[in-house]
């Protein structure tokens, strides 16, 4: 979204409402193609006759396709406006879901993720992008709540997954159908977002480029916390496995205690970082991170864990909506310091999984999970790189100093 200098007024309050509740079912379609996929890995892993290390090498190319695609999206942007370049992005990404059980073998599988994961990685910016917009067209903080809505349109996709996948269903059938959903469903909530476009005389972005020098501070910040999330989620259950020695029942409460306290804390952070700011709030958050994160590696019972990746779920819940609303404001290019923070996440959640076994092969989950606290308590440190220009709950008004066009 490239500043316009055209000073059309700003929408109306319903306008703007609508605008909020658009963007708000963007967030859960996303999601939810997400959901959708992930409970159907074991039969794509089947299907392609694939090991448990082809599958994991495979896995990596979606991640591999956002990191290379998402500098695209600030150029698109700029090209067909926000809210067309997110109908048009959100469909690819939508329609990408029925391509993986599709895969006959490896190779295939490994360029269909790639595909999957650029398409995804593009309306991931896209869609960020416009809902700092809109945050700051509200004067309020909404980027929390939106990955709310996210983590909720994943657990709703991966819920129908989980039902198809019971019913014994054809994850070809079953993918192909919500694909065309989910891209219906897309397409029309997309209608509803704001139409921002850019000044026609500016130049348009390039079509790669590194992430802004005020992006990379915070990036690192939402680093540390992608870091713990992808531990967390990957990690929780086999260590109260492994070094904690609880039944699989146990084990899994803990994953389903951190996905839920995050999921809980998006949907509640607004209100918080209103009342007390961005940097407040993630500083507070990586204190409970920390504790959590302590209680893991030093309390050596099974309460004590579940309670503490609980910790750290709540800790790091609010922190990449913070980090992506905090780029937004950190430069003339919103979208491509979206992309460079979203870049520099995604590459935290594609390397902490393995991070974690290697450090663990090497020494132990412990050790593990004691790197994970330190990255939690660097939140603490770095939580002052959030602090933006007009940012909601830092001054109380979105800035409009330079507003875009807007085309409702």
């Amino acid at each position: 979204m490239t500043r316009s200098t055209t000073g059309e007024p700003d929408p109306g309050p319903a306008r703007l409402r609508h605008a909020r509740f658009a963007i708000a079912a963007v967030f859960c379609a996303h999601g939810a193609v997400t959901g959708s996929f992930a409970t159907r890995i074991p039969w794509i892993q089947e299907h392609a006759g694939l090991s448990a290390g082809t599958l994991g090498l495979a896995l990596a190319s979606p991640a591999l396709g956002a990191a290379l695609a998402m500098p695209l999206a600030g150029r698109i942007n700029h090209r067909f406006g926000a809210r067309n370049a997110l109908r048009g992005l959100l469909a690819l990404w939508s329609l990408s879901l029925a391509l993986p059980s599709l895969a006959p073998d490896f190779a295939v599988l490994c360029c269909v993720l790639f595909v999957y994961g650029a398409t995804a990685g593009m309306a991931d910016v896209a869609m960020n992008a416009l809902g700092v917009e809109t945050e700051n067209r509200l004067g309020r903080s909404i980027m929390s709540s939106l990955h709310g809505m996210w983590s909720v349109g994943a657990l709703l996709g991966s819920a129908a997954g989980t039902v198809a996948a019971h019913a014994g269903a054809d994850a070809r059938l079953h993918h192909l159908i919500a694909a065309l959903a989910l891209t219906a469903a897309g397409l029309v909530a997309a209608r509803g977002v704001l139409d921002v476009r850019g000044d026609r005389d500016a130049e348009a972005p390039a079509h790669f480029a590194l992430p802004p020098r005020s992006a990379l501070l915070i990036g690192l910040v939402g680093f540390c916390a992608v870091f713990a999330e992808g531990a967390s989620l990957d990690w929780s259950g086999v260590y109260l496995r492994d070094v904690l020695h609880t039944d699989a029942g146990l084990a899994a409460a803990s994953t389903t205690a951190f996905a839920l306290t995050m999921a809980l804390a998006r949907l509640a952070g607004d209100r918080v970082v209103d009342r007390f700011g961005a940097v407040r709030t993630v500083r507070a958050g990586g204190v409970l991170a920390t504790a959590g994160g302590l209680l893991v590696v030093t309390v050596r019972h099974p309460a004590a864990a579940v309670g503490g990746f609980g910790l750290i779920g709540l800790g790091i819940a609010v922190v990449v909506p913070l980090a992506f609303a905090a780029a937004a404001r950190s430069g003339p290019a919103p979208a491509q310091a979206i992309a460079g923070v979203a870049t520099i996440t995604y590459t935290s959640g594609l390397i902490a999984p393995s991070a974690i076994g290697a450090v663990a092969d090497a020494t132990s989950l412990v050790v593990s999970f004691a790197l994970v606290t330190l990255l939690a308590f660097a939140l603490i440190a770095g939580a002052a790189v959030l602090r933006g220009r007009g940012a909601p709950g830092t001054s109380g008004t979105a800035n409009r100093d330079e507003p875009a066009s807007i085309q409702p």
